[in-house]
């Protein structure tokens, strides 16, 4: 017999509710501005530190791979932190790793580039291992795709806005710089043009660091509710009983394979199109804009789902619709790499008025924002949905499936520097398919004991 995660009515109910939902939305903000300044360190290191393609994605391993490695101790952390220092502690290390910025651009070293990049990783491996069951459980489970939609939106909407700040700073007149680098043969002049470059990072990292720490402090005295899943949902532990370990929650360990695919194919999709904007012939001054474009398109997912779920379609049948949705752009966006389909595409933000050229099939792999909004609401109550007191180490579990995001990317990479920028995309296809069964029918294997 399934069982469903209930939460006491007081805990959803009580008139912390909209403060809670507010804080944890702040948190999702700040997990979207540092996640997404990969797509903009992946181009602005690949000059900085003279990369080609598969190094210049190790950015994203070494950032992703820390959800892997500390996914688990993450969960050991919160069990005796609770959730809230845990959040607070996660801001801290976060702080640190941005932190370890400022030596790595002073001697342009790329391995200390990646160890900041990993020690933020850690940091939001602990938030994330806390923030995303503290908003799945405290309010009732079939609104929980819905919450997280929420979440989302915060999210994305500073995914956005990070790439197109950050994108000015770090990519100023990259192009030039490139030119310069390619025909200038005295070692002192390219030197000083890689170290004036390194450095741009160092003020943007400073002033990160020191709004992680604030955030910290804030967190940490914020009248947020403590939820214990160990005692909380006795229903739900009394069902699982005679469970004795995580690994008897099939449903879990196929979500598991549905996260680490799922956020494979987001980052390709997010991290890649600045790159292969530049593939198809579109110079950086207007391709460093493209990351943004793609969480344009999963803001307006998150938003379909926040209307939608539960009211119109449930979250499992509109993870499917989004799975089949991700196949049929990216097949697009490969089939028409070489048709050289162009238009202009004119932004005015902040004062900045700009038009850009887009391609075709650049287009469509910024639609695959819209197929991948919805996966994470979807998929995270699915999953943990009847883990009662397992419930911690399930979500570690899915935290650690994020390391999808650095080992697909690189994958990537290297089909580029095999194939080309384009063909290399045919594996973000049976990553869908694997979401596609997750949402039929995956999620619903459950195993009696």
């Amino acid at each position: 017999m399934e069982t469903t995660l209930k939460q006491p009515k007081s805990v959803y109910k009580s008139k912390d509710y909209i403060l809670s939902i507010s804080i944890i939305g702040i948190l999702f903000f700040i997990f979207g501005f540092v996640t997404w300044l990969n797509g903009t360190l992946i181009p602005y290191l690949k000059i900085a530190c003279e990369l080609n393609n598969f190094e210049a994605y190790f950015v994203a391993f070494a950032f992703y791979i820390s959800y892997f490695v500390m996914a688990l101790p993450s969960s050991w952390v919160l069990k005796k932190t609770g959730f809230k220092n845990g959040m607070a502690l996660g801001l801290v290390v976060m702080a640190l790793g941005t932190l370890v910025f400022i030596p790595a651009a002073y001697t342009r070293t790329y391995s200390l580039f990646l160890t900041g990049l990993f020690i933020q990783g850690t940091g939001l491996a602990i938030l994330q291992t806390a923030s995303n069951p503290y908003i799945t459980i405290i309010g009732p489970i079939e609104s929980a795709a819905k919450r997280i939609s929420m979440m989302g939106i915060c999210n994305k909407v500073a995914g956005v806005i990070s790439p197109l700040i950050l994108g000015v700073i770090l990519l100023k007149n990259a192009d030039v710089i490139k030119e310069q680098l390619l025909t200038t043969t005295d070692i002192v002049q390219k030197s000083l043009l890689l170290d004036e470059m390194a450095a741009r990072v160092m003020i943007p990292y400073v002033v990160m660091a020191i709004v992680l720490i604030i955030l910290a402090a804030m967190i940490r005295y914020a009248p947020l509710p403590d939820i214990d899943t160990d005692k909380e949902a006795n229903h739900v532990n009394e069902a699982n009983g005679n469970k004795t370990n995580i690994f008897q929650f099939p449903h879990l360990i196929l979500g598991f394979i549905a996260i680490f695919v799922y956020v494979g194919v987001e980052v390709i999709a997010g991290d890649t199109i600045i790159l292969y904007g530049q593939s198809q012939g579109i110079p950086l001054s207007g391709a460093r804009l493209f990351t943004s474009y793609t969480l344009i398109g999963m803001l307006i997912g998150y938003i379909l789902g926040i209307i939608l779920i539960p009211k119109i379609v449930n979250q499992s049948r509109f993870l499917s619709i989004s799975a089949i949705a991700g196949i049929l752009f990216s097949v697009t966006a490969i089939l028409t790499a070489k048709m050289g389909i162009r238009f202009d595409l004119t932004i005015d933000f902040a004062g900045i008025h700009q038009i850009l050229p887009l391609e075709l099939s650049v287009f469509f792999i910024a639609l695959l924002g819209i197929a991948n909004a919805i996966m994470w609401p979807a998929i995270w109550p699915l999953a943990i949905e009847g883990l009662g007191k397992f419930t911690k180490t399930g979500s570690a579990i899915l935290i650690m499936g994020i390391a999808g995001g650095a080992t697909l990317p690189l994958l990537y990479g290297k089909l580029v520097d095999v194939f080309n920028a384009h063909q290399a995309y045919w594996i973000m296809v049976p990553c869908y398919i694997f979401i596609f069964y997750y949402a039929i029918k995956g999620h619903k294997i459950r195993r009696k004991v």
